[in-house]
């Protein structure tokens, strides 16, 4: 609870602010505080009575880039256990002076002789969700069955917030001496970063399929993939860990043709049902 960013959760409700300023404001700040109240309430209902379940799976593995956008994770005898494929960002910003990013040059490639490192996540809060809501929605209660899953999805992005910096700390470690209050977490002063497929910096949705596959995610907390590779239960973050000092997130852009057949080809996909899955991100 205390990892949650409350300033998305009032954007779900269409009141615009930052938390917890919006209290004051003239326009919102009345409707933003009942909301508020009435938020408390059933989150202290939903943990006191125990009624959402929340569940993590993460890994570390040793990895190298090859071919300078992808990554390539090994099991413990060394041998290549998966293949990540990365797309590289297509447009700089007017006046930037930086290289266009890939997600694999947060990895070090591996004729460097350097053994890096790479993670993944998968969290749910939304185990019960569905079930809670339907209770509200049978009491003809549709405000509170819409707050469940309102909550659930903060609860989410917070349990992921609170994992990342467990991993950073402990199981990681590289960051053991990381001290941050949770404005500092919201605001992504640690170092490294945990892009979810299917966002602007890896928009490729069914790379999930390999991260799921690499964490046996369903089996080891009931989260799983649709045919279109949305994680049900729907409340639940899943992504990669990078902890390169200089990870950064960033946007890819509209992506070329030449891109996409590149992808294809790494992927062993065909052409054109690699530009169904980046319809969204495709130049017109």
């Amino acid at each position: 609870m205390p990892y949650i960013d409350w300033t998305p959760f009032f954007i779900t409700w269409d009141l615009i602010g930052k938390y917890p300023k919006i209290f004051q404001d003239e326009v919102v700040g009345e409707a933003a505080t009942t909301l508020f109240a009435d938020a408390q309430a059933l989150l202290k209902d939903i943990i006191d009575n125990k009624r959402l379940t929340a569940r993590a799976v993460f890994g570390l593995w040793e990895a190298n880039t090859v071919n300078h956008d992808d990554i390539e994770i090994y099991a413990e005898d060394g041998s290549t256990k998966a293949s990540l494929h990365h797309i590289r960002q297509q447009i700089q910003k007017p006046g930037a002076s930086e290289e266009l990013c890939s997600l694999a040059d947060f990895v070090a490639p591996k004729e460097s002789g350097i053994k890096d490192h790479i993670g993944a996540f998968a969290v749910t809060t939304g185990i019960g969700a569905d079930e809670l809501a339907a209770e509200y929605e049978a009491k003809h209660d549709d405000y509170n069955a819409i707050m469940v899953k309102a909550l659930a999805d903060r609860l989410a992005e917070a349990f992921a917030e609170h994992l990342h910096e467990c991993v950073r700390r402990e199981h990681w470690g590289y960051a053991a001496d990381e001290s941050l209050d949770n404005e500092a977490l919201i605001k992504e002063k640690y170092r490294g970063i945990r892009p979810a497929p299917g966002y602007p910096a890896c928009p490729d949705h069914t790379e999930k399929g390999t991260l799921f596959e690499l964490l046996d995610v369903e089996n080891n907390i009931g989260l799983a993939l649709t045919d279109s590779y949305a994680m049900t239960p729907a409340a639940a973050v899943s992504g990669w860990y990078f902890a390169h000092p200089d990870a950064k997130y960033f946007n890819t852009g509209k992506i070329a043709p030449d891109q996409v057949e590149s992808l294809a080809q790494r992927k062993g996909m065909s052409l054109p049902d690699m530009a169904r899955w980046l319809t969204p991100v495709l130049i017109d």
